[in-house]
């Protein structure tokens, strides 16, 4: 069954239920890092998405120099069908201490790239953008040189707050699209739309044209091809300048059910596609998430842009540290 021919009202096939495909299995995470990570963000009480969202390849990445920290909790005030984090409200409560937290965490990790990420927290006034923020700048000032790639949550499409990150200077501002216009009533929250993720990502570009603007598209949820492709022109007529494909993997028995298992060539199709349409960095693949490897993926893409490129899409001074990571 290809993308095409599935709808959002189909049924998973009897082939769904059996083993996942060859390339969808990976070896459980270990080693001495892996191991050394755990433990540290244990004593600290931090939180990160790559343990949250049973992300597959967590091994993987703590030990390639890439890690995802989750702020404000794992609690999330919102209920998207397809995740996995807990759903609930909670309450304004917020440990003013992380951001020092995580940046003194990122600075025993050996990271070259990290990223942030968090719970919705309609709760708070604010929804979390004063304390995105302070986490980004704090970082920025004890690990000077590392990449800071952050993905948030809409911010209910609120200019300000959204400024206000974009204000903390991260290299990288993500917000997931996560799927095509059609299915996103059924598979995100009903205050997470369409058009406000696009708007998300508009405003980004229009307080800092210099911020590289990232989002991702799960598939394998009913989606077809002329509503990805869809979804992708409109990514790029909103300014977004990366793009991840990944499969959807069902988390428990009560979220939703994966309709189709894409084929590595089917992703590989559509890095392609996306390239063709003037992404600057494409990630596509089955175990490919929003932040799987984001520090190799995103650096090899900017090492194979040439020098006029980058130079018209950041400024000199931002591409000092940058260029330091890289070559570091």
């Amino acid at each position: 069954m290809t993308a095409s021919d599935s709808n959002s009202d189909s049924k998973p096939s009897a082939a769904l239920k059996a083993p996942k495909p060859s390339w969808l299995k990976v070896r459980a995470p270990s080693g001495e890092n892996y191991v050394r990570i755990k433990e540290m963000l244990g004593e600290l009480k931090l939180a990160t998405v790559c343990q949250e969202a049973k992300c597959p390849n967590m091994g993987e990445c703590w030990s390639g120099g890439t890690a995802t920290f989750m702020l404000m909790g794992d609690v999330c005030t919102r209920g998207c069908r397809f995740c996995h984090i807990k759903t609930g409200n909670p309450k304004g409560k917020i440990d003013s201490l992380e951001p020092e937290k995580v940046a003194y965490s990122i600075s025993q990790m050996n990271l070259k790239y990290v990223v942030i990420t968090s719970v919705d927290r309609d709760d708070l006034e604010d929804q979390g953008a004063g304390h995105f923020a302070k986490t980004v700048e704090t970082i920025k000032r004890l690990v000077p040189g590392l990449i800071v790639e952050i993905l948030t949550p809409d911010f209910r499409g609120n200019a300000d707050l959204i400024w206000q990150v974009v204000d903390s200077k991260p290299d990288v501002f993500a917000h997931n699209i996560e799927t095509v216009e059609r299915l996103t009533p059924k598979v995100r929250d009903p205050r997470a739309t369409y058009k406000q993720s696009l708007s998300v990502l508009e405003l980004v570009k229009k307080r800092d044209s210099t911020r590289y603007t990232k989002s991702s598209i799960m598939l394998g949820l009913g989606e077809q091809d002329e509503e990805v492709l869809q979804t992708l022109k409109d990514l790029r007529a909103h300014g977004c300048d990366v793009v991840t494909f990944g499969q959807y993997l069902q988390p428990t028995a009560r979220h939703l059910k994966v309709i189709e298992f894409v084929t590595p060539e089917k992703f590989a199709e559509w890095q392609k596609i996306a390239e063709g349409l003037g992404f600057l960095y494409v990630a596509s693949g089955p175990l490919v998430r929003s932040s799987y490897r984001a520090g190799e993926f995103f650096m090899e893409g900017l090492v194979k842009m040439n020098q006029k490129q980058r130079l018209e899409i950041e400024p000199n001074i931002e591409y000092k540290n940058t260029n330091e990571v890289i070559n570091g």
